[in-house]
């Protein structure tokens, strides 16, 4: 008798706010906090986002996720989604960018806990967002965790194909 597992699939929706910079599109990007990404910054900032269940919209929980990690909800604006990527862990990610600009100096990130250092037995707060930080689309390639790189390929087709001539 043969069994099988299902697997079940985790959904997580997210903003990637950018603005017009001096050499290009901008966003905004979170470094990701704690002890595991403390020293990192290559592969270690994220677009704002979070996990949803099944019965809340992927931009519902953008917005809330975005307030939550940044301190402050999204700027008013249309969103316009970049469609769904599964990410190296499995899970599945959606991606709304909205035009917007954010103090990334200000942001105030909502916390976890988590045993550190492992094993012993101590329970420590950190930051999901340790801080942020607006990158140009070459430097965001560079710092954004991989599975998160084709929204900002998307973004650049869809800003490309809106300028003018």
């Amino acid at each position: 008798m043969r069994t099988s597992l299902r697997r079940v699939v985790v959904h997580s929706a997210g903003i990637l706010l950018y603005r017009p910079g001096r050499e290009g599109p901008e966003v905004l990007l979170g470094h990701m906090g704690g002890p595991f990404w403390a020293r990192k910054h290559e592969g270690a900032w994220s677009v704002p986002k979070g996990e949803h269940g099944a019965e809340e919209e992927p931009l519902a929980a953008a917005v809330r996720e975005f307030a939550e990690e940044l301190g402050s909800p999204p700027p008013t604006g249309t969103p316009d989604e970049l469609g769904t990527v599964r990410q190296p862990s499995g899970k599945r990610l959606t991606v709304f960018a909205l035009a917007g600009d954010l103090d990334a100096d200000a942001i105030v990130s909502n916390t976890f806990t988590v045993e550190w250092p492992r094993g012993s037995g101590r329970l420590r707060e950190y930051p999901e967002i340790d801080r942020a930080a607006w990158f140009g689309l070459d430097d965001a390639r560079n710092v954004v965790v991989r599975g998160q790189v084709p929204f900002l390929d998307r973004l650049a087709a869809r800003l490309a194909d809106r300028a003018p001539g």
